[in-house]
């Protein structure tokens, strides 16, 4: 292998493990600005036509995203004391579109202790844009013992888009 080929290969190489790193930063962006009431950050994770599909919800579009972040019943919880974490992802990556799927808690403070208000699996899919890495659905599943929970995460880790 020529010294040019090796440096082609390690570009994409170097591409690759960016990619994954910036997907999860943005994954993991999701919890802290939820949590800290952000919602113009927690709109900017999405496309402009982007899903946020959650069990209780679907939300199409920034604005949505955004009115979540402010209803009085997000604002409640952050009143309350939560945490929304976000599980270490599970990366697919092909060109400009990704795959991702993790687990996240919902912590929330109760009679002072905190208890998991609900565990979920969610599926994510991402395309680079101009301005980077957004989530253009992210499909939340409670885990219940409902099959469509467990079959999202396997889709996730396959790399194929959601089964629900």
């Amino acid at each position: 292998m020529s010294g040019e080929d090796r440096i082609a290969a390690l570009e994409v190489r170097l591409r690759a493990l960016e990619d994954e790193r910036d997907i999860a930063r943005t994954m993991a962006s999701y919890g802290p600005l939820v949590d800290g009431g952000d919602a113009d950050g927690v709109a900017a994770l999405w496309a402009p036509d982007g899903v946020y599909d959650i069990d209780e919800i679907f939300l199409a579009g920034r604005e949505r995203i955004r009115e979540m972040v402010r209803s009085p019943a997000h604002q409640g919880w952050i009143r309350q004391g939560c945490a929304h974490v976000v599980g270490p992802p599970h990366i697919t990556v092909d060109g400009d579109g990704a795959v991702a799927v993790c687990h996240s808690l919902m912590v929330v403070h109760e009679s002072g202790r905190y208890v998991v208000r609900r565990a979920t699996a969610n599926h994510w899919l991402l395309r680079r844009t101009a301005s980077g890495w957004q989530v253009v659905t992210r499909t939340n599943r409670i885990l219940d013992g409902r099959t469509e929970s467990p079959a999202l995460l396997v889709a996730g880790v396959r790399g194929e888009p959601p089964t629900t």
